[in-house]
This record gives structure tokens, C-alpha cells and sequence, in this order.
């Protein structure tokens, strides 16, 4: 790491190829293997789930339709970080970029890990290690855990590495797992042994409002990763047109998967038998194929699983990289490698981030405290498009978002309903993730603070050495 620059900057090497396959990479990952047990926990019934895949992928489109705007008008490094401070200031997209540091990226890394070894392990493995404050677990090491570290560790040496031998394992891993997932789909409907009549089974009576809105936090996780694009807008080739259109495109294209994904299932097995099931994919895969295709689907899971992984872990740093290059992060992370051209920095802190949560987390809890508290992000950050659209009408914008303002409208009034219903049903979920934005503006305060000293200090000796000449 010795030989690092913070004068580089970031090349477009990024095409719209690329972009979109970062979207739906980003997007398929352990969220859809690995939430529906839980989900039918909170509705009871198979057509309800579909429901809530739907609607689900309909607040997901609604986002990606709005930072196709900001993407297209701000094609910056950073996301939610870069919107936010063009239309807010330093101390939300501070907080945005601490977030995605904590939540968007380090979380999503550990619980997709942590899938990938279990499915890899063949479910979960005994703990060589447990510490326990209570009946709270604290620290957990066992295979699970060993090989998801690993994991990525191998996969963020990759990415800083060069982003070129970055870009074609992602492009090559999404390939598989698309192709994957859609020889599944066909597979289970026309030769598996299933029964359509799942659907209109229940496994119990439902939550009502409140229980289809906790299992959109499940789903708003899955989907988590469809403003993936918007994260490496200074590295995407004519961002005015490209940014919008991998952003869209690989929503629509992963909500039709996700649906038919879930279609199997509930082919595969009634609400009863999928409730509760972590590895859902693979319990699907044995009821219509017989147990070694269960093991083979697990294998090929967790094959996939390494597409997402490599894509937040590709796109993570960028955030990072950005606060720093605006003097609201550690300056290590805005340097860039001088032959690898990647911010390597950013990228091995934030695998040191996510090793941390694979060895102290709780999955389940994980899943909602990470859909809770990305819901307030983004939300804010559409509700910049539109303070961008009041107070900055000249700004050049490529593409405008579709049915504006429905859309935006739309996207926020859905988050706020998940929101609402977190902190109500799952208070101490809920209170984590007002904690952790707490934490951030806290975070804010002491860095401004000490850049303020800094300049102070820096004046003070610019004074000094004015009056000595």
C-alpha cells in the first residue's frame, strides 16, 4: 500500500455493458435466496409474497427513475454522497457516505458472505468459538464465518488489483448466475415436481399492514443494489445516457427474476414448509428435483453469491473515495494506486469493516437493520432531486425522471410506510439504525471540528512566518 497517490483521479472505463451488469449484479444476491422463509414469517400465505416481490421492485424502479436524474446531472464517485451534497451540504452527505460505509456496503458484503458460505458448507456449521454477553452473541467463529472472511479478502485483492481484471470477473460471474437462475426457473416450472396450488395455501394468519410492511425490509434488500451505477459515475463512459439506462434497465430485468425466482418456489413447496428456511433456494431445488440437485443448486448459489460480492465491493470504496477527496474522510482513502489506478485504501478498509460484522452479526437482524436504515437514505436523497429541481432549475439534466412527481412521491411514501412500521414492530432494530445515523452527524461534528483546528493552526503559521520576513 506504499505506493499510493492523492493527486490520480478515477478513468471512464466503464460501459453501459458493464454498468448494467453491475446493476443486476448488485441486486441478485443473497436477498432473494435467502429472505422468503422470512417473509412468508410475516405474511402467511404464497400469493402474498409475490405481492410484496411486486411491490418491492415497483419502490426499486421508482428510485432508480430518480437518481437516473442525478446520475446523469452529477455523474460523480460516491452515490447518495455526491447527490446529497449538492443539494443539502457537507452534513447529510457526510452521514449518506457513513451509511453506505456501515449499511450500504459493509453489511450487505457480510450477510452475502456469510450466504455464500453456508451454501457452499451445506448449511450452517458448528461454532469452534461463541462468545455471548447474555443471550446476546457477540463474537462467532466457526467454518461458516472462516471461509466467508476469506472470501472477501480474496475478492477485494482482485478489485485492487486494476479495475479491468475487476470488470471482467464481475461481467464473467453475472453471466453464470443469470444464466443460472434462468435455467432454474425453466427447469422448475416445466420438469420439477410441484404444485401450482401452493399459491393459494396459508401458512398462518398474516401481520396485516404492518407485517407486509417489516417483510418490505426484507425485500428493499434484496433489491438493495439497484443505484449500484450511480456509485462509479466518474468511471462510466457518457454518463448523461449510460447512468439512466443501466439503472432502469437492471431493475426491470432483476424484478422479473425475482418474481419468477419466487414463482419456483412456491411451485416447489407450500408457505408452511418455506417459512422460516434460511436456504430456501436449495430446499426448492431438492422438493422438485430430489437432494442432489439440492446440493448442485447450492453449489451453484453460492457461485452466484460471489457476483455480488465482487460488485459492492467494487463500488463501496468509491463513496469513500469521494469523502476523502473532499476532506470530510481519512485522506488515505482519496488516493489512488499509481499503477493499479484503484482506490485501494478505501477498498481493504472497508473488507476490514465487513470481516468485523461476518464474525459479530446476527443474520436475520442484519437483513433489517440494513433495509431500515438504507430506506432513510435513499429517501432523502430523492427528496434532493427534487429541492435540485426547485432551487437549480438550469441545471443541465440529460434525462428527467419519468412521471416526475409521482414518481419521487411514489418512492418516498413507500419508504416512509417501512420506516414507520420498523421502529413500531421492531424497535430495537429500529433504534440501531437512528443510532448508527446519530453516530454518523456525531462522526461529522468531530471531523469538522478538527479540520477547522487544522486551518486554524495553518493560518496561524502562514501569520507567523509573514511577520518574521
Amino acid at each position: 500500500m506504499s505506493r499510493q497517490r492523492s493527486a490520480g483521479s478515477l478513468r471512464r472505463e466503464i460501459g453501459l455493458v458493464s454498468a448494467l451488469v453491475l446493476v443486476v449484479a448488485n441486486m441478485v444476491g443473497s436477498g432473494v435466496f435467502t429472505t422468503s422463509g422470512f417473509i412468508l414469517e410475516q405474511l402467511g400465505s404464497g400469493s402474498a409474497l409475490l405481492l410484496c416481490w411486486l411491490v418491492g421492485g415497483l419502490f426499486a424502479l421508482a428510485g432508480a427513475l430518480c437518481y437516473g436524474e442525478l446520475g446523469a446531472m452529477l455523474p460523480r464517485a460516491g452515490g447518495e454522497y455526491a447527490y446529497l451534497q449538492r443539494a443539502f451540504g457537507a452534513a447529510p452527505a457526510f452521514v449518506s457516505g457513513w451509511i453506505s460505509l456501515i449499511v450500504g456496503f459493509s453489511a450487505p458484503i457480510a450477510a452475502a458472505a456469510i450466504a455464500f458460505a453456508r451454501y457452499l458448507l451445506g448449511g450452517s456449521q458448528p461454532d469452534w468459538l461463541r462468545l455471548m454477553i447474555g443471550e446476546r452473541q457477540l463474537l462467532s467463529l466457526s467454518a461458516v464465518t472462516l471461509l466467508a472472511c476469506v472470501t472477501v479478502l480474496v475478492l477485494s485483492a482482485v478489485h485492487m488489483h486494476s479495475l479491468r481484471l475487476g470488470q471482467r470477473l464481475q461481467n464473467g460471474l453475472t453471466l453464470f448466475k443469470v444464466l443460472f437462475i434462468l435455467i432454474f426457473i425453466g427447469a422448475g416450472l416445466l420438469w420439477g415436481r410441484g404444485d401450482l396450488a401452493h399459491l393459494q395455501l396459508a401458512s398462518g394468519s398474516g401481520g396485516g399492514a404492518g407485517g407486509f410492511a417489516v417483510a418490505l425490509i426484507f425485500v428493499s434488500f434484496a433489491y438493495s443494489g439497484w443505484n449500484a451505477a450511480a456509485y462509479l459515475g466518474s468511471e462510466i463512459r457518457q454518463p448523461g445516457r449510460t447512468l439512466p439506462l443501466a439503472l432502469v434497465a437492471g431493475t426491470l430485468l432483476v424484478m422479473a427474476l425475482y418474481l419468477l425466482l419466487n414463482l419456483v418456489y412456491l411451485y416447489a413447496l407450500p408457505p408452511a414448509a418455506l417459512q422460516g428456511t434460511l436456504e430456501v433456494g436449495s430446499a426448492a431445488a431438492t422438493a422438485l428435483f430430489g437432494p442432489r440437485a439440492g446440493e448442485l443448486f447450492g453449489l451453484a448459489i453460492a457461485l452466484g453469491l460471489l457476483s455480488v460480492l465482487s460488485a459492492m465491493i467494487m463500488a463501496g470504496p468509491r463513496v469513500y473515495f469521494a469523502m476523502a477527496r473532499d476532506g470530510l474522510f481519512f485522506q488515505r482513502f482519496g488516493q489512488v494506486h499509481t499503477t493499479r489506478n484503484t482506490p485501494a485504501a478505501a477498498i481493504l478498509f472497508q473488507a476490514v469493516v465487513a470481516i468485523g460484522m461476518i464474525l459479530c452479526a446476527a443474520y436475520d437482524s442484519l437483513l433489517i437493520y440494513i433495509g431500515f436504515t438504507l430506506s432513510i437514505t435513499a429517501m432523502l436523497t430523492v427528496l434532493g432531486l427534487m429541492w435540485l429541481r426547485h432551487r437549480c432549475p438550469g441545471l443541465e439534466r440529460p434525462y428527467r425522471t419519468f412521471a416526475y412527481p409521482f414518481t419521487p412521491l411514489f418512492f418516498i411514501g413507500g419508504n416512509l410506510w417501512i420506516v414507520f412500521y420498523t421502529v413500531t414492530s421492531r424497535p430495537l432494530v429500529g433504534l440501531c439504525g437512528l443510532a448508527t445515523l446519530a453516530l454518523g452527524l456525531l462522526l461529522y461534528g468531530l471531523r469538522r471540528g478538527s479540520l477547522t483546528r487544522q486551518r486554524a493552526a495553518l493560518a496561524d503559521g502562514s501569520l507567523v512566518a509573514g511577520a518574521e520576513d
